[in-house]
């Protein structure tokens, strides 16, 4: 797929008027607050993986209105003391898979939390273990159109809010420095971290690579494909349901969360992504940080001939480096 989106020095200068909806900030505060728990663990249980070299614990911690949700937490067997965290957030129709799949950041010797992605996880991998009891809205069946008419009912307030409790969750773990928590993840991942950044002040980074959620109403006009596809599918059927699907989609859009992240960021984007439209990424990176006073360090790859995929291994080679400059390493 050649490059369809803006060329690189007008995506380098894209900032978009956003529409925000100006209880914004409120909407938000009153999410949280309601999923505020005394005690964010509901259990810790060791795991046996067969891996000498990892320890690995099967993690359950209350997320939107208390729900359970599952998570893998591992860390190096060999390392004693309280290590930065990385919080990492899966992909669309993805779940946690099994504890072995993600091992980059344990052997980089870094704490790790993998969340489950609630009613998600049978399109990709090996599943998911987190149930979405609330998913009873109109719209569906894809979880990027369920509840998709009410703010209040959409599912991407209650994973927002899950990933926001994870960072809770992880800093009661053991073996944890919770003065260096990381959020981090690709697609619908990389949309979460960012919105986690923008929910949580006192991140110590951010790794976003080819986000979903940023841009939103631009990319439903730029692709069909994955979680946007299902969106104008919905609309297509349901017409005149617009209005209320952009109110909605306008609480949970990544840019707005850009606006009011503190922590260092860094970016990576593939320029032929027809999943997740690089304007999207662009936009999110320009406006990182402008409402907040605040100059964090940041920066973006871009990848002309790469899709969805982004940089790929690249990508987390620049990461792992860029990691143990703004963390001054794991040790």
């Amino acid at each position: 797929m050649p490059a369809f989106d803006l060329p690189l020095t007008e995506l380098e200068r894209h900032r978009p008027d956003l529409g925000e909806p100006a209880d914004f900030d409120a909407f938000w505060l009153r999410t949280l607050k309601e999923a505020d728990q005394a005690d964010p663990l509901v259990s810790v249980r060791p795991v046996e993986t067969g891996l000498r070299l990892t320890r690995t614990w099967d993690v359950t911690f209350r997320g939107f209105a208390g729900d359970p949700v599952r998570a893998w937490f591992s860390r190096p067997a060999a390392c004693g003391e309280p290590l930065p965290a990385v919080v990492e957030f899966a992909g669309y129709g993805r779940g946690r898979g099994l504890p072995h799949e993600r091992l980059t950041w344990v052997n980089a010797g870094y704490a790790h939390l993998l969340m489950d992605n609630r009613g998600q996880g049978d399109e990709y991998g090996c599943g998911g273990d987190t149930p979405d009891p609330h998913a009873t809205a109109p719209g569906g069946p894809g979880a990027a159109v369920r509840g998709l008419l009410a703010p209040e009912d959409y599912h991407y307030r209650r994973l927002i809010t899950d990933a926001v409790r994870a960072v809770t969750a992880v800093r009661e773990l053991p073996g944890v420095d919770p003065a260096r928590i990381v959020a981090a993840g690709n697609s619908q991942g990389g949309g979460l971290a960012l919105a986690v950044a923008g929910l949580v002040p006192d991140l110590a980074a951010l790794l976003v690579t080819a986000p979903l959620l940023c841009g939103i109403r631009r990319a439903l006009d730029l692709t069909d494909a994955g979680p946007y596809g299902e969106i104008a599918s919905y609309l297509a059927v349901h017409r005149g349901a617009e209005h209320d699907a952009y109110r909605t989609l306008s609480y949970v859009e990544g840019i707005s969360f850009a606006r009011r992240a503190q922590a260092p960021a860094h970016f990576g984007v593939g320029l032929r992504d027809t999943v997740c439209p690089p304007s999207g990424a662009y936009a999110a990176f320009n406006r990182y940080a402008e409402l907040t006073g605040t100059a964090p360090r940041k920066e973006i790859h871009a990848y002309p001939f790469n899709g969805h995929e982004g940089g790929d291994a690249v990508q987390v080679r620049r990461q792992l480096t860029w990691m143990r400059e703004v963390l001054g390493g794991s040790e």
